[in-house]
């Protein structure tokens, strides 16, 4: 007899032995792989050269003189040639709470959020899977990261409607995560595609600096340091197992992944979401909190691949900053070159929050394309995937590049 309508039928599974319940859904035979990668950019450029002319004008501070000095500088050592940014001035001009420090503006900022985070990873989605060159109906998954907002239904549902996903396509959420989170969205994604065989799982992170964009403030100084690094990007990766043969090309195999946080290090970066939206605050001593502390835990894990030495492996690293950057590479006596895609997307994007260390291994790719290197890590086998954010906590994959054919 057919089940009333509205309702499912109970599925009677078989006993295993022992009174157990089997595994009804079987696991995949060899690592995740990335098989194809997509990103994208709100189309507005934003020049660091004019930019503080630019910020304190339309949050009606230029008499500040001061802190605008102050506010240049910071913008002169940060790296950035560039930003993409949803929010210029048109937008902002239109939403003027935005461009005070702390007038209550939460619902304006959701409203933008809620509509352009999922647009943009939508976006970065459909060149993913252009590159992987598989069918929409096909994927199975999808973890999306964002510290950009929270809503329900979340982004997840939306990006899975504009793509025209099946409705049975199973959604991890992932809120306010910080700049780990493109690490931690591919550790998810490497264990649901290793215990789903067939599982095409969509890895997405996507930012948009509406939810952080304040006026400048004596008092908060940390918000000079946001204001001048952040900037707007999404990032998807397609990940897999067992790769079909000449019909998916895997990029990077995904062998091991973990995290760590740091013990009494929970202040250091925090994010507080208020009716003036949120505010992060970051500690001067982030890096040399990471740089001092990050080797101890990487001897430890490249073991699983040999222990290879680290100027014999490629770096997708956070772009923080350029200072982490630096004192990474100055405590673990890095080549200067091993740095060099954080570098690149710190210069043309700027901080992009978690979808930024998404974007630093497509740049890795590209630059051994360019070169014409033996593997898609810049000559080398093994390479790291590292991201880092409140806890402090470190994210960290181990990774195999494919050969450059």
């Amino acid at each position: 007899m057919a089940p009333p309508s509205g309702e499912v039928e109970a599925v009677q599974l078989p006993q295993a032995l022992g009174g157990l319940q089997p595994r009804c859904q079987a696991r995949a035979d060899g690592p995740a792989c990335v098989l194809g990668m997509g990103t994208a950019n709100p189309p507005t450029e934003i020049l660091q050269e004019g930019y503080p002319d630019r910020f304190f004008d339309i949050t009606n501070c230029s008499d500040k003189l001061a802190l605008k000095a102050k506010f240049k500088r910071i913008c002169d050592k940060s790296g950035i040639r560039k930003r993409h940014m949803y929010l210029t001035e048109e937008v902002l001009k239109a939403n003027p709470l935005m461009t005070t420090y702390k007038e209550p503006s939460l619902d304006v900022r959701h409203d933008i959020t809620i509509v352009q985070v999922p647009k943009l990873a939508a976006e970065a989605a459909t060149n993913a899977i252009k590159e992987w060159g598989g069918r929409k109906s096909d994927i199975t998954h999808i973890v999306f990261a964002t510290t950009s907002g929270v809503n329900m239904p979340g982004a997840d549902l939306t990006i899975a409607k504009l793509l025209g996903l099946k409705p049975t396509v199973r959604r991890v959420m992932m809120y306010q995560t910080g700049c780990f989170g493109g690490a931690t969205a591919l550790r998810v994604a490497k264990d649901l595609a290793e215990n789903n065989k067939g599982a095409r799982v969509l890895a997405v992170c996507a930012e948009v600096t509406a939810v952080t964009y304040r006026a400048p403030d004596e008092e908060h100084l940390d918000g000079l340091i946001g204001s001048a690094l952040f900037g707007d990007g999404a990032a998807v990766y397609v990940v897999g197992s067992d790769p079909k043969p000449l019909v998916e090309k895997p990029l990077f195999e995904v062998l091991w992944a973990g995290e760590t946080f740091l013990p009494g290090t929970q202040e250091i970066i925090t994010g507080k979401l208020t009716e003036a939206g949120l505010f992060l605050k970051a500690s001067i001593e982030v890096p040399g909190l990471i740089s001092s502390n990050i080797g101890a835990f990487l001897n430890e894990v490249r073991k699983v691949i040999g222990s290879p030495d680290y100027n014999e492996m490629f770096w997708a690293v956070h772009p923080g900053g350029p200072a982490i950057l630096s004192k990474i590479e100055d405590k673990l006596a890095l080549n200067k070159d091993k740095m060099q895609g954080s570098r690149d997307i710190l210069q043309e994007y700027g901080n992009m929050s978690c979808a930024s260390i998404m974007f630093v291994l497509d740049q890795i790719r590209k630059r051994s394309l360019k070169m014409g290197s033996s593997t898609l890590g810049e000559g080398n086998e093994y390479g790291w995937f590292i991201g880092f954010g409140p806890g402090l906590t470190l994210e960290v994959i181990v990774l195999r590049a494919a050969p450059n054919v």
